[in-house]
């Protein structure tokens, strides 16, 4: 995979991005690979303008940044002027198009990277597995043949860096749905302080608990991602020595039910991480137990989901696809005293989680348990449902807390994808992902170009 560095060296060296974008759409319009099925729409056209322009730009030496001409991908719950937001759904098929940018893409667009079209999801983002009965579903990209899961919900976000489609992409996290896809599809994805990137702009599934993060080949990749949807100066990250490093793995839940694959892979990460002086501490964290308790009935995601879509169901709701129609319904199971009790709940969970874990710089576990599982094998309901849960049961974690978190590949180049995910508290997004990228060192399967 090719990092968004050595594609800005490559244009200040005089490469142009019209190859650059032609590269990307000749892979999305490759029939024996996943565009198809990866991407809702193409910009073919704007794009390659774009190249033009921006190539034109450089050669006066005037281009916005050093990223200009780089292609991105967009999750299709983001407007862009003159699109419909779909969603992933066909329930919104007839709605108006947006008459300007998500403020994600106008960031985007400000530093000239180009974005190549709209990627698939799971339908409104309500899960983690990455299925989509409306318009296909993008293949992982370990044992393609057997038609494995992608993960949700930016399933096409993960997919366009694996293939190759796209050297950035923007997705959505409310319980997971960057790092999952990320961990089944061997790329990185970060999850940001939900404040950090605005939402406005991206069709909501939670308002208290959705963000705005990047996927892409590298740390170093999101966190330029990162300070240009925060709004801040493209900064390198600070270095993180090793042997400073002092992280907590939790011994409650987060373990559990872990694949033989997945456990190996992750436990010869943290031992190449002591091994370079970073020092990893088992603790009991028993308070994860309490999460199943405090969302017995939804919890807040299926409270601010249901109001957000009950407008639309009163018209809609035959065309939902039915795994997620049943999780938005179940926030009917809750009525005003039941949200309070859960805002009340978490707002108590995170004081006394984060005064266990503040000694350390950040939690660390496996981000999801198992190894992307066929299509075929999670199709049926209740095979769905507790896949399901099971895949977001880590990554949730850190949006219930409010915090930041990023997954980074951690298999042996050649094996199939793991993810180790790291947890940061709220706002210490910089200084996580300087973290991420001294532990990347150690633990990523290479492959960088």
């Amino acid at each position: 995979m090719q990092t968004i560095a050595k594609a800005a060296a490559a244009l200040d060296g005089g490469a142009k991005s019209r190859g650059l974008i032609e590269q990307s759409l000749a892979r999305i319009a490759d029939k024996s690979g996943e565009g198809g099925r990866t991407f809702l729409k193409v910009h073919a056209e704007e794009a390659l303008v774009a190249a033009d322009f921006y190539d034109r730009l450089r050669a006066r030496g005037v281009a916005p940044s050093r990223f200009a001409g780089i292609p991105v991908s967009l999750k299709d719950l983001f407007d862009i002027a003159g699109d419909v937001t779909t969603a992933g759904s066909i329930a919104l098929r007839d709605a108006a198009p947006a008459t300007s940018d998500a403020p994600a893409v106008a960031r985007l667009r400000a530093a000239g990277f180009i974005p190549v079209g709209r990627t698939n999801m799971t339908e409104f983002a309500f899960s983690g597995i990455g299925i989509n009965p409306h318009y296909g579903t993008p293949l992982s990209p370990y044992d393609r043949k057997s038609a494995r899961i992608p993960g949700g919900s930016s399933s096409g976000a993960a997919v366009s860096i694996s293939d190759g489609m796209a050297l950035g992409a923007i997705g959505t996290d409310t319980g997971g749905s960057c790092r999952i896809p990320a961990a089944l599809c061997g790329v990185v994805g970060f999850k940001p302080t939900a404040a950090r990137v605005p939402t406005e702009g991206a069709f909501p599934l939670s308002t208290s608990l959705d963000s705005v993060g990047p996927l892409a080949a590298s740390v170093a990749c999101c966190a330029i991602l990162d300070c240009i949807l925060s709004g801040e100066p493209v900064v390198p990250l600070e270095p993180f020595p090793l042997e400073a490093l002092r992280l907590a793995l939790p011994q409650t839940m987060v373990l559990d039910s872990v694949e033989p694959a997945v456990a190996q892979a992750f436990e010869s990460a943290l031992s190449g991480l002591r091994n370079k002086g970073a020092r990893i501490t088992d603790i009991p964290l028993r308070e994860l137990d309490e999460l199943r308790g405090i969302n017995a009935k939804g919890g807040i995601v299926t409270a601010e989901a249901y109001a957000i879509h009950r407008p639309l169901l009163a018209k809609a709701e035959k065309t939902y696809d039915p795994r997620v129609l049943v999780r938005i319904l179940r926030g009917r199971e809750q009525d005003a005293a039941d949200y309070i009790d859960v805002l009340k709940a978490r707002a108590d969970f995170t004081r006394r989680v984060r005064a266990i874990t503040s000694p350390y710089d950040a939690l660390v576990m496996p981000t999801v348990p198992v190894l992307p599982p066929r299509i075929a094998e999670v199709e049926p309901d209740e095979a769905y449902r507790r896949t399901n849960m099971l895949v977001l049961r880590n990554p949730s974690i850190a949006n219930f807390l409010d915090g930041c978190s990023i997954s980074i590949p951690c298999h042996r180049a050649g094996d199939a994808p793991v993810g180790l995910m790291l947890f940061g508290v709220h706002g210490s997004d910089r200084r996580l992902l300087s973290i991420a990228a001294a532990v990347e060192k150690v633990v990523s399967p290479g492959g960088l170009e």
